[in-house]
């Protein structure tokens, strides 16, 4: 189809070769070979009398006609995949959607495994992926790449629609076998003790260790992971002490030989939001996850750290 002697099929090719800046990386994700990915290149170049992309070094870089195409062309691209993804009723057993959350290991454990079991029941024949949180992942919720992103309201973006699902508290990890601690940790024990400590993509601090760190403390950390699930395992076994949301901790406990006690030092308590894609806004199977997600919030149990959690 034309419009305006524009293929409109060349859209699509014109939203990747935008994103990816590579012909061997487009023609993979458009499923052609190169010398077509690059006849497309072409005929694209023609249409706008630009380059589009010129090749710098080894990368290609686009003009300033790209640049200025890049946003609309992708949005045009959403609008038509949601009008076509829309359909007047919603029947959660048909639905055969593929569901992408951007979501850490926390939001993981103590939302996305109920959701997926009441998925299985309810829309057996919906799929789902999970991606841990990253600049590269935040980017794909903004192309509307993704469905939802799960997120510390903290770090969240500005600008995208959002809920806020729960509050959450920190306390303490520890082995239930470490008769160097009591029911309490005093600052003095839980400052001088080593620690296990979780650090996304390997340097990124995480929420309590930015907080403490910004606060003034320094913390022994001896063992550093790269997400809350392992504190359990990594501190079994030994003196050490982890800090995770309080859900978490205890939801470890129920596997783990670990006791939860309460964080000397107050570390606030975070709110945790879901945010989608403007476009995703009244898409019908989007509102019943989303509506699924809040039935899902109100069953988890409440964040009760053995000392009163924060509001």
């Amino acid at each position: 189809m034309r419009f305006q002697k524009l293929d409109l099929n060349l859209l699509y090719a014109l939203d990747v070769l935008l994103v990816e800046k590579n012909i061997t990386r487009a023609a993979k994700v458009l499923h052609l070979s190169q010398s077509a990915t690059s006849a497309i290149l072409a005929r694209l170049r023609e249409y706008f009398e630009d380059e589009l992309l010129t090749q710098v070094g080894r990368t290609m870089v686009p003009t300033a006609t790209a640049l200025s195409l890049q946003e609309p062309v992708h949005d045009l691209l959403l609008r038509i995949q949601t009008t076509l993804e829309i359909r007047p009723t919603f029947t959660p057993a048909s639905c055969t959607r593929r569901f992408r959350f951007i979501a850490s290991d926390y939001t993981t454990n103590v939302l996305l495994d109920d959701l997926v079991k009441r998925l299985a029941r309810e829309a057996p024949a919906v799929a789902v992926d999970i991606t841990h949180p990253s600049v590269p992942a935040t980017e794909q919720l903004l192309r509307g790449e993704a469905d939802l992103m799960f997120l510390p309201g903290t770090y969240a973006p500005t600008g995208l629609p959002y809920e806020k699902l729960l509050d959450d508290s920190f306390s303490c990890v520890v082995c239930k076998d470490n008769d160097e601690v009591g029911d309490a940790l005093s600052a003095e024990q839980f400052l001088e003790t080593g620690h296990v400590s979780t650090r996304f993509s390997g340097s990124i601090l995480t929420y309590p260790d930015e907080f403490l760190a910004k606060a003034g403390f320094t913390l022994r950390n001896e063992v550093i992971i790269a997400n809350f699930t392992n504190l359990a395992t990594m501190v079994m076994g030994t003196r050490r002490i982890g800090v995770a949301h309080t859900r978490l901790a205890h939801k470890l406990a129920k596997f783990f030989p670990v006791r939860v006690l309460p964080c000397p030092i107050d570390i606030p308590s975070i709110e945790l939001q879901m945010l989608w894609h403007p476009f995703l806004e009244k898409d019908p199977a989007h509102l019943w996850l989303r509506g699924l997600l809040r039935e899902i919030v109100q069953q988890v149990s409440p964040a009760t750290a053995p000392a009163a959690a924060h509001a």
